[in-house]
């Protein structure tokens, strides 16, 4: 929501204009392109019928000096994924969060079978060559809780093809980490 107060009916749908922006594809970003002013930015979770549910982000105060003419919208956000809470040979202390973005790309159930979506897939793999863990997060999810034992691993990222199996939308990245 783009200078918007939250909604008094959550029974009624959202609408469509330039102050709700919705992100009904799994987006995980968007390039805005407003005139210079200042705006009251919020995330608002509704369903696929854009019914709002009662969860929502505190209100973000932005200020826009200028706009920057030369730059096309579309150059800003390149297609990728990346484990963005977790530094390359990072030390964690279980349990840890790990978070998933996706830029450029649309995250979505797997169940939908919805064309150019995705899902995330995380494997650890102990760097003392034991059985690597695959995890899938079909259900649209963004992070998940580890408690690994104590020791070496690799994580590796990929986002899976909602509509053909065992195909990827995005290179996999992959970090080592130590477990404490």
């Amino acid at each position: 929501m783009i200078n918007r107060d939250l909604p008094l009916d959550f029974k009624k749908a959202l609408p469509f204009d330039d102050q709700y922006m919705h992100f009904g594809k799994g987006q995980m970003e968007t390039v805005l392109t407003l005139e210079p002013g200042t705006y009251t930015l919020r995330l608002l979770l509704a369903d696929s019928t854009h019914l709002p549910h009662f969860v929502y982000s505190k209100p973000l105060k932005i200020t826009v000096t200028r706009k920057n003419k030369d730059t096309d919208p579309a150059t800003l956000i390149k297609k990728g994924i990346s484990l963005p809470n977790i530094a390359a040979n990072a030390e964690l202390k279980p349990p840890f969060t790990v978070q998933f973005q996706a830029s450029g790309l649309n995250v979505a159930h797997l169940q939908q079978k919805e064309k150019d979506t995705g899902h995330f897939r995380l494997t650890v793999s102990p760097q003392d060559g034991g059985k690597p863990v695959e995890m899938d997060f079909t259900n649209g999810e963004t992070e998940t809780l580890l408690a690994p034992p104590a020791g070496a691993y690799v994580l590796k990222l990929d986002f899976m093809n909602n509509t053909a199996a065992g195909k990827t939308l995005a290179e996999s990245v992959s970090t080592p980490i130590r477990v404490q």
